[in-house]
């Protein structure tokens, strides 16, 4: 694939992404939205933070998307995926990445308080574990950005 049709499909799976982040935002939710893809460049999971509505810490974007394209291809593998979020995975979301096989994640903003990735820690590529991903970070980022200030700032 030609860079100028990777970043074709970064900016239009990153948008479907901020929609499912407004989503989150709507129901009260931290806005953080995720889909996978597999490599026939198809949606296979989707998710928006849920740990309010569902009383569930690890109901994070990711997860809910990773959870969503494990049960569409039968695989607790998900090798030869893509996923994209649109803020920078925490340890436990990164963790889960590594755990399902995630080919490449593709990230908006930069989470500086508790990323898992770049910000904190890389645990997404790390020669420690047993499977590194490709990571493309910055995709919609001044967009991602805006809408998590956004939205603290009228909790605040």
């Amino acid at each position: 694939m030609q860079r100028a049709e990777v970043q074709e499909f970064d900016e239009r799976f990153m948008a479907e992404a901020v929609v499912l982040a407004r989503a989150a935002e709507s129901a009260g939710e931290v806005p953080v939205g995720a889909v996978l893809v597999d490599a026939a460049q198809r949606i296979i999971g989707r998710g928006s933070n849920a740990v309010i509505a569902r009383n569930d810490p690890t109901a994070h974007a990711e997860v809910l998307a990773l959870r969503e394209g494990a049960r569409s291809l039968a695989n607790y593998r998900l090798e030869n995926t893509t996923v994209y979020v649109t803020l920078e995975p925490c340890v436990m979301c990164a963790g889960a990445l590594v755990q399902a096989r995630v080919g490449r994640l593709v990230f908006g903003a930069r989470d500086l308080r508790f990323g898992g990735v770049r910000s904190k820690f890389a645990i997404a590529d790390s020669d420690l574990l047993n499977h590194r991903m490709s990571i493309t970070e910055g995709v919609r980022a001044v967009e991602c950005a805006e809408m998590l200030k956004s939205f603290f700032e009228c909790r605040r």
